[in-house]
């Protein structure tokens, strides 16, 4: 069989049936030893008479869970998937797919090759080369229609998400689910098979869409919610072909596949793909060794202390919650219990595991009771004042070796750590509302962090599912500080002619979940009014400030909260508020300023260049590590379009050059603000790019 740096393929006869086990670790891609080993299996098989029927299953804990990532993006060394999984299906001897833990992309595609397939109860299948801005490439496209029909197949393929067995078993995905030992199950199931006609998908009709508009229906809602993402729509066109011979359907999707793989949206998912792998592994720091989690103290029982406690808990924390008094305390439960009924009523969470979770959590209103707490995160008001206050009293009763993490969004943790007598315990543990949905944890490191404080942080974050982002002390870390550049570029648009909605309509087509100002009236406009009035004593007299949005928070209209913002909701959605428009028009009238049009692109290139360069600052300072740090911050937290791999990597496909001229061109209008970052300016004069930088 063949062998390559450890990835192997073995025929083990037993009692007939040929145990074809792949073993690749530690997740059994599909490199090229396992794609010449199928191929020399099934030639094995078909050759020696004293096998009568096979299986093929994965070694370790799960079947196959793709293509092996070092082969992304460079060309497939003979022998193709297409290849092995044609060498399967043209088996004589009935084979069968035993599959455990996952078969995703390629691992599926050679499942749907196998003449039968057969999951572990806890087994998870899908196509999810979408998200890598490719589409199936090896039949996926072609075969799955043939067995489970249009509908089922357009979900999987054009989303990108993972069926469980159960449900892969009633769309007929899978002929069964095993109830005990899936080897012997699989084993029993081909013996049973032995002599029957061989059902070969390829060989199959195609498929029959459920309705005449059956694919001009699915284009329209794949479009919407691709976003402006490529590789939906065509991997549509791919399903589309499934209605052809199964032969000139495989070269239509190959042709698209090829297409795709090139293509600067899916070199910007390979980014996004290897930068959240990447992401943990902070130079410096492999040697640091976590300190022991166990029990969670929360300080603050609202919208977000809430949020981090489900979070906490869902993760297998104990939770002690700690309100100023015993109202507050009975809020603060209540919001636990309100958002793990959001996970009942979706049917992701049983009562008995709801009520599991609330007897581990406990709430007080004395500051004593987190003397246990190896962990302590302070998500109070944001305020220096009392983030400091609480610090010092955490210094009394918390234990040695415990860690004391601030939630804050914005301000100094070096001043918030000097508020404790053990600076080297305190770290900024950053979360994105809502805490226990939202996966991006900023992890800040004040000048005094310990090591395995940060080390903490981290290994904290991955068990609660964050990915989570090194960040040093500046005013409003990485996210928020390019955050502000990027409003900062939104209101210097709309007092120079442009409106709120048609700023939010270019960035939605930009690819973002929510325009700047829907967001704004989401979150509140008084968090960032609260910002600006810190920031008066310190903002330089050259900088450029606009007024628009103080006069709005001026006016009571503080979002969705209070019906009113920079949209009204008189009826839960969004409309334009004309009351706004006319703040703005006085606010340019006031400065003097000609009012002009903004089109789409120049509303999208202004920020997308106002985010680059404010990122190119940001490493350059050592507040992140690598650009890709601030590429993570952005796609996770900010809903920056994952497709086009966050704004560092956005500049390098668009090219540095072309970006740094045009950030001087925009430096003839405001050369304060767009003054171009002198690290752009040296990676250009050397040739380099930002992902130079990710390599070190």
């Amino acid at each position: 069989m063949a062998e390559t740096e450890g990835a192997r393929v073995t025929v083990a006869v037993e009692d007939g049936i040929a145990v074809v086990t792949v073993d690749n670790p530690p997740v059994n891609a599909i490199s090229q030893a396992i794609r010449q080993g199928l191929i020399d299996a099934m030639a094995e098989i078909e050759r020696n008479p004293s096998i009568t029927a096979a299986i093929i299953i994965g070694a370790g804990r799960l079947f196959i869970a793709g293509a092996d990532v070092r082969e992304f993006g460079k060309p497939a060394l003979p022998p193709t998937l297409p290849e092995a999984i044609t060498a399967i299906e043209a088996c004589e001897k009935p084979v069968v797919a035993a599959i455990h833990g996952v078969a995703l992309g390629g691992g599926l595609e050679i499942a749907l090759g196998c003449h039968y397939r057969m999951a572990d109860p806890g087994a998870k299948l899908g196509l999810p080369e979408v998200t890598l801005g490719i589409i199936p490439g090896a039949g996926g496209t072609q075969r799955l229609p043939r067995l489970i029909g249009f509908a089922d197949a357009l979900d999987l393929i054009t989303t990108g998400r993972q069926a469980g067995a159960s449900e892969a078993a009633k769309m007929g995905l899978v002929d069964a689910v095993a109830e005990n030992d899936l080897k012997a199950a699989a084993m029993e199931f081909i013996r049973a098979r032995i002599g029957a006609p061989l059902p070969r998908l390829s060989a199959m009709d195609p498929p029959t869409p459920d309705s005449e508009d059956f694919f001009e229906t699915a284009r329209a809602g794949v479009a919407r919610r691709a976003r402006g993402q490529d590789s939906p729509l065509r991997a549509l066109d791919a399903l589309e072909a499934a209605r052809m011979p199964f032969d000139q359907g495989v070269e239509r999707e190959r042709e698209i596949f090829l297409e795709l793989r090139g293509s600067d949206q899916a070199k910007a998912l390979r980014h996004a793909f290897f930068a959240e792998r990447a992401v943990a592994k902070v130079p410096g720091f492999e040697a640091a060794k976590p300190r022991q989690v166990d029990a969670i103290g929360v300080i603050g029982g609202g919208t977000m202390g809430a949020g981090i406690a489900v979070a906490s808990l869902r993760a297998g924390y104990s939770v002690t919650m700690v309100e100023a008094d015993a109202e507050a305390m009975a809020r603060g439960l209540g919001n636990v219990a309100k958002n793990l009924d959001g996970y009942v009523s979706r049917g992701r969470m049983s009562e008995e595991t709801k009520a599991e979770l609330l007897a581990k959590l406990t709430g007080a209103v004395d500051y004593g009771a987190l003397g246990g707490a190896d962990l302590i995160i302070e998500a109070v008001f944001e305020d220096m004042a009392v983030k400091r206050d609480v610090f010092a009293k955490l210094d009394a009763v918390a234990k040695p070796g415990a860690v004391l993490a601030t939630n804050t969004s914005y301000l100094n943790v070096d001043e918030i750590a000097q508020a404790t007598a053990r600076p080297g315990d305190v770290l900024g543990l950053h979360f994105f509302a809502p805490a226990h949905i939202m996966r991006l944890l900023e992890i800040v490191r004040a000048g005094a962090t310990a090591p395995d404080v940060i080390a903490t942080g981290f290994a904290v974050g991955r068990k609660l599912g964050k990915v989570a982002v090194l960040s040093g002390v500046c005013d409003g870390f990485i996210g928020n500080r390019i955050l502000a550049k990027f409003r900062q570029q939104a209101d210097a648009m709309i007092e120079d002619g442009a409106l709120p909605w048609e700023v939010d309509s270019a960035m939605e087509a930009f690819g973002m979940a929510m325009g700047p100002f829907k967001v704004m009236d989401l979150s509140g406009l008084d968090i960032s009014w609260a910002m600006r009035k810190r920031q008066t004593a310190t903002r330089p007299a050259e900088e450029r400030y606009v007024a628009i949005a103080d006069r709005i928070c001026e006016a009571g209209w503080l979002g969705r909260k209070t019906g009113r913002g920079w949209y009204l909701y008189e009826d839960g959605k969004p409309s334009p508020n004309p009351d706004v428009e006319t703040i703005i028009i006085e606010e340019s009238t006031k400065k003097g300023i000609a009012r002009r049009q903004f089109s789409a692109q120049e509303i999208q290139d202004r920020i997308l260049h106002a985010m680059i360069n404010e990122g190119a600052r940001i490493v350059e300072e050592g507040i992140a590590a690598r650009p890709l740090d601030v590429d993570m911050v952005e796609i996770m937290g900010y809903g920056f379009p994952r497709w086009r791999g966050g704004p560092m990597c956005a500049a390098d496909i668009i090219g540095l050059d072309k970006v740094l001229g045009k950030i001087r061109e925009y430096a003839g209008e405001d050369a304060f603000y767009w003054a171009p970052a002198p690290l752009l300016q040296r990676l250009v004069a050397e040739g380099k790019t930002f992902a130079d930088l990710n390599r070190g």
